[in-house]
């Protein structure tokens, strides 16, 4: 398993706490936060997605799928020490830069070129206007994942064991949880969708549970006295009946 997706009890991590409280630390954050901000706006999901959007009818280039997955699989797929090494936005470059290339919207050598802080090239009046009135819109409605009724397989006060399944470039699922048995606090009502098919269980709609573990399950001796429960939203894939390891 990639190690950034074990955090969380880990030993050999400690190190000086970063208690930087500014959403954007440099000035180039605003603009890569708006860049993805954007992307989503003008994803092509949104034709089917709740609300339901004209999306392919806005004059844009971009023509690909764009969700927080895909910025989440791109920015977990760097190298493990190349992943702890960089700051939260600089993830955010690395994962956006390479789906653009990946797609062929740039080359690596075009990125090297570009001068810093140069800005992008502005699109004529009315495709900048279309363009921003589908940001504006996507800003204020949002994007559902929750895709109808569900039936849950799993009830509150059910003993589930959490799955074990091999991580791909990324997973929803915490390392530490693994094949931990916990308690479901509760089912969220409806299913929910991850717009990606990660390879270990998860893309298509399915329940989403709270369940609930308690820090002796999770961290043996080394727990601390007194501490709280820890509770942890996962998908129905990842929780099997603590029945069948019997």
């Amino acid at each position: 398993m990639r190690l950034q997706h074990f955090i969380g009890g880990l030993e050999g991590l400690t190190g000086p706490l970063d208690f930087e409280k500014r959403v954007f630390v440099e000035d180039w954050e605003k603009r890569i936060f708006g860049i993805h901000v954007a992307m989503m706006a003008l994803s092509t999901h949104l034709g089917e997605a709740l609300p339901g959007y004209r999306v392919a009818d806005v004059p844009t280039t971009f023509r690909e799928k764009w969700t927080w997955a895909h910025l989440r699989t791109g920015a977990e797929g760097m190298n493990p020490f190349d992943y702890f090494k960089f700051r939260y936005y600089e993830k955010w470059l690395g994962g956006i830069s390479q789906f653009f290339v990946d797609k062929g919207y740039l080359s690596e050598d075009e990125i090297r070129a570009a001068p810093v802080g140069s800005p992008p090239k502005a699109p004529a009046p009315g495709v900048k206007a279309a363009i921003d009135d589908q940001v504006l819109d996507y800003l204020r409605r949002g994007d559902s994942p929750r895709r109808g009724s569900a039936i849950p397989r799993f009830a509150p006060g059910d003993k589930v064991r959490i799955a074990d399944v091999p991580a791909g470039e990324h997973t929803r699922l915490p390392g530490y949880l693994r094949n931990r048995t916990g308690t479901v606090e509760r089912c969220f009502e409806g299913e929910y969708s991850y717009f990606v098919h990660t390879g270990d269980g998860i893309g298509d709609p399915m329940p989403i549970y709270i369940v609930e573990f308690t820090p002796r399950e999770l961290w043996g001796a080394r727990a601390e006295p007194g501490a709280s429960a820890l509770y942890a939203e996962l998908f129905e894939a990842y929780l099997s009946p603590v029945e069948e390891d019997q």
